[in-house]
């Protein structure tokens, strides 16, 4: 590694985002050839993301721009602001040649970045994404986006995707002037979730029989890295494809199901908090009140439903099946918009990403793509007694379970579902 302190030579940008790695990062690669290997790594704290990050996400984003900085011999350069104004400043500064960044297909992400473009006075140069396939490169025969997920799963097969790439050897980090970075405790980064993703792997195999178990804490949570691009995909199903098992290509399906909901809103941006079933447009909803706010302190009387929602509160992680349990117990037992539910997961989840958290609770909702039918409803009970069998999950975050200090049940889940389906047949 060299570090450089003059600017005489070419100098690129590299403006990190959800690719906090310096491995298998096409964009970093490009940074470099631009710049004759002459590179200033960014990070730009967007007060409009930050200030709504629960704390578990803030600290682990702070964590990995640790990370992140300790790669480039300390010389990330972390400014807080509107990204276009820090970008512009930045690139004037070091006289850039070009800013390179990983695509960003969400919403506001393609805002953003199309009023940076325009207020630069050298290229914007986006290379690769976040995804092993971009969105809108799997299309049906007729150009449209799929809307079934088997369908899209064979077709992105088919498709396909590059290897992983390393990383540069030799990058000369330009310096430059930064905000302090956030501290943290939290120890996350390429190195940590690569050392996560090779341990797990010896354990992949069983995915298929254990991964809807909360109580066993068998899953890997690399939602978590992949949320941050502190691993790559690709990465990931190179991995995977060395392993001949029922459980690896249940996993391969499972990060298929990711790069579908993101293909699924960058074709419906508005489907962050609009349903992608019109219909579902006139369905009478509750205003969240005293229900919704006892089901975000995990006061329900639903020890499987408040369980989840006291993990989520204390570690920002809620394991996969609880999410469709609590998500379903908000929109069919307590009958408030999935919308409510969806953004208080982005505000407390440290792997809150848009496109996976709205798409999956328009699926529970069943106002989604290939969504489960509206009249599919979650039996917290017999969901706990058949996922959490000697209910060591629930005991874990409830620990008055049993006490006269645990509420009763504030619904009767036998008359909310009959609620549910009445309301549903109204706008069938």
């Amino acid at each position: 590694m060299f570090i450089r302190e003059d600017l005489e030579m070419a100098t690129a940008v590299m403006w990190f985002r959800r690719d906090l790695r310096l491995a298998d990062n096409p964009a970093l690669l490009d940074a470099v050839a631009a710049g004759d290997g002459s590179v200033v790594g960014l990070f730009v704290l967007d007060p409009l993301l930050w200030d709504q990050s629960g704390g578990p996400r803030r600290e682990h984003l702070a964590g990995s721009l640790r990370s992140l900085s300790e790669s480039l011999g300390g010389r990330l350069v972390v400014r807080r602001g509107d990204p276009v104004e820090v970008v512009r400043a930045l690139a004037a500064e070091v006289d850039a040649v070009s800013v390179h960044i990983s695509a960003d297909y969400g919403p506001y992400g393609r805002r953003r970045d199309a009023a940076v473009e325009k207020a630069l006075r050298c290229p914007l140069v986006s290379t690769g994404s976040p995804y092993a396939v971009a969105p809108g490169r799997v299309l049906t025969q007729q150009g449209s986006s799929y809307r079934v997920f088997t369908p899209y799963f064979h077709a992105w097969l088919e498709h396909g995707w590059r290897q992983p790439v390393d990383a540069p050897p030799d990058i000369e980090w330009v310096d430059a002037k930064g905000d302090r970075l956030p501290s943290s405790k939290v120890v996350a980064g390429e190195g940590a979730a690569r050392d996560q993703w090779e341990a797990y792997l010896d354990e992949v195999a069983e995915y298929g029989e254990v991964r809807d178990r909360p109580d066993l804490d068998a899953t890997s949570r690399m939602s978590v890295p992949l949320k941050y691009g502190e691993i790559h995909p690709r990465t990931m199903l190179a991995d995977l494809a060395r392993r001949r098992s029922a459980g690896a290509e249940g996993y391969r399906r499972e990060l298929a199901w990711r790069e579908f909901c993101a293909d699924l809103l960058a074709g419906h941006p508005d489907a962050a908090w609009k349903p992608l079933r019109p219909e579902f447009d006139k369905m009478e909803y509750d205003e969240p009140g005293d229900a919704f706010d006892a089901w975000c302190r995990g006061m329900t009387g639903y020890p499987i439903v408040d369980a989840g929602m006291r993990e989520l509160a204390s570690t920002g992680f809620m394991h996969n099946r609880v999410r469709m349990v609590v998500a379903s117990f908000l929109v069919k037992d307590l009958h408030v918009h999935w919308k409510f539910g969806a953004r208080w997961f982005m505000q407390n989840l440290v792997d809150g990403d848009l496109a996976s958290n709205s798409l999956n609770w328009q699926w529970v909702a069943g106002c989604g793509a290939d969504a489960s039918p509206y009249f599919r409803v979650f039996n917290p009970s017999t969901q706990a007694k058949k996922f959490d069998p000697d209910g060591e999950y629930q005991r874990r975050w409830i620990p008055e379970l049993g006490t006269p200090d645990y509420p009763e049940p504030i619904v009767d889940h036998a008359e909310a579902r009959l609620e549910a389906l009445r309301r549903y047949d109204a706008i069938r």
